[in-house]
């Protein structure tokens, strides 16, 4: 098998991050990270276009092949590399999520659910700070000021409160009974400058921080937490509103708060769409099975999970 493998990191980011909405899952510092959990990737040419493909692990010394949020079209010529790819490699099968907005039709793939969130919220940050605020829920700017008028101010973590953040985190996500990565995962974003952290800090103490990503015309807020103590300054809405008027400072397009869903997640939601914007909803997931008993024992092992 003949793979035209992408190795100058400056040809990579300059196709990739020019793209509109930016995907910092086929960034090269993302397949950095992928490797330092121990995963081997590919960043392939595939006739002009670059994709990141990633290899994930599965129990029994399985795996299957996953290139997350492509951001173009997927033709005929993108499934046969990836299917090549895999049968090299003796994936279970094939996975393969479109960052478009475009339904596709993959003939003889299986639509599955999504890896990344399905549904974003998307700011617009060419608009004028007033225009922003305009698009804002009238609550949403009304704790905004609040938190303002408290002395509430944005913070660059260091490296050294990063435990501080992921305490937030854990106590966030354990409130919320959601599931959340180890502290390595997060630690690793971090550690290489792949991720920025931001606080809010009141009368000495943090009472939030966030995860933030930057990466070609946009910066998405990833994820974040907060603590259960002075709930009525309203930190949260100011860290974001004080994240977003940083990242238009600084020449970016687009803010991304990286998924609102309705159903699963409706306090999240109602907070993030406080903020205005426009939704995006992405194309989706496909499968394609290349062992399909193992295939079909992979789909059943999670459904019961």
């Amino acid at each position: 098998m003949n793979l035209n493998l992408v190795t100058n990191k400056e040809q990579w980011d300059k196709q990739i991050g020019s793209q509109k909405m930016s995907q910092f899952l086929q960034s090269w510092e993302w397949g950095q990270f992928q490797q330092r959990l121990g995963r081997k990737i590919w960043r392939l040419d595939v006739n002009g276009y670059y994709v990141l493909v990633i290899k994930m692990p599965l129990p029994l010394d399985q795996n299957y092949l996953y290139a997350p949020r492509i951001n173009f079209l997927m033709n005929k010529d993108t499934l046969d590399f990836s299917k090549e790819l895999a049968l090299a490699e003796k994936s279970i099968f094939l996975r393969l999520e479109s960052g478009l907005s475009q339904e596709l039709d993959l003939f003889g793939w299986q639509k599955t659910k999504n890896v990344q969130p399905g549904q974003t919220l998307m700011l617009d940050l060419t608009k004028s700070e007033a225009e922003i605020l305009a698009g804002m829920h009238q609550k949403t700017r009304y704790n905004i000021r609040l938190a303002e008028k408290k002395g509430v101010k944005l913070v660059e973590c260091q490296a050294e409160q990063f435990p501080i953040f992921y305490d937030l985190l854990l106590d966030t996500f354990r409130r919320k009974s959601k599931n959340l990565y180890n502290r390595n995962y997060y630690y690793q974003l971090y550690h290489d400058h792949l991720a920025k952290i931001f606080c809010a800090e009141y009368q000495g103490n943090i009472l939030c921080a966030n995860m933030v990503l930057f990466f070609g015309d946009t910066v998405t807020y990833l994820h974040g937490g907060s603590s259960q103590a002075d709930k009525n300054i309203m930190a949260p809405h100011l860290l974001q509103w004080e994240t977003i008027k940083k990242a238009k400072g600084l020449g970016y397009k687009y803010y991304d708060f990286w998924g609102i869903d309705e159903k699963k997640w409706p306090g999240v939601t109602r907070f993030k769409k406080g903020f205005g914007g426009f939704e995006v909803d992405y194309s989706g997931a496909w499968d394609l099975p290349l062992n399909k008993f193992l295939y079909l024992a992979y789909q059943i092992t999670k459904r019961f999970k």
